[in-house]
């Protein structure tokens, strides 16, 4: 019998207060990836804006065409990261490219398991199952965690060490995801013990880290690409 459908089973098992226990945490991740999502957004939104303000693109208020002026203040932001990437230093790209790696691996991985607990499989989401065994995603998580990480230590080349960095931010994200189940040595996945402080963590760790590292890109690329002055708002009486 798979982990998985042991699981299962003990999941039509519980009583009816274990039952509304799980679908509290159920809300709670849902909310936890609303949260991620909304702070991501607002934070491209707040960078859009700044760029705008700075840049070429006339104000909204001066501008004849709004979805014109809001393409080009898109596009000089994208600009901005480009460029505050491409002037980083080799260890802020290294850092950048791990938080980023992990925080993207850890959301896909979360909304997979979601998947697969609530549909069984949906499209390419499925349990993955070798003979009797229910391989965790911790197992491909160590593995891509310690070959990037060997790789890193036996060629110390700066330029592949950035690459190298995405894929042990995968790695790490796939292995801590499931930490939970490592620490208990059982199937707590979806547990009291294994949802709340695992997600509440990490994802906290992840995107506060990963805001900083991207604000600090941000901000270097402005300088290289944004006027000193930027576009202002006529002076009023």
């Amino acid at each position: 019998m798979t982990l998985g459908r042991a699981s299962g089973r003990r999941v039509s098992r519980l009583s009816p207060r274990r039952r509304r226990a799980r679908r509290r945490l159920d809300r709670t991740t849902a909310a936890i990836g609303v949260l991620a999502l909304t702070t991501t957004a607002a934070a491209m939104a707040g960078e859009l804006g700044r760029v705008w303000r700075r840049g070429s693109a006339p104000l909204p208020a001066e501008a004849d065409d709004v979805l014109a002026a809001a393409g080009e203040a898109a596009r000089q932001s994208v600009e901005v990261a480009v460029e505050g990437y491409r002037t980083a230093s080799m260890r802020e790209n290294v850092l950048l490219n791990l938080l980023g790696s992990f925080v993207v691996t850890f959301g896909a991985v979360r909304t997979s398991t979601w998947l697969i607990r609530s549909r069984g499989e949906f499209g390419p989401f499925r349990e993955l199952v070798v003979g009797p065994r229910h391989i965790h995603h911790f197992v491909p998580g160590i593995a891509i965690a310690l070959l990037a990480g060997g790789a890193a230590l036996v060629t110390e080349n700066e330029a592949l060490e950035r690459w190298l960095a995405i894929a042990f931010g995968v790695g790490g994200a796939l292995t801590l995801d499931e930490s939970a189940l490592l620490l208990q040595l059982e199937d707590v996945y979806w547990s009291e013990e294994g949802i709340l402080s695992v997600q509440i963590t990490l994802a906290a760790i992840s995107l506060l880290g990963a805001m900083a590292v991207v604000r600090r890109t941000l901000r270097r690329g402005e300088a290289h690409v944004l006027p000193a002055g930027g576009s202002s708002a006529p002076a009023t009486g």
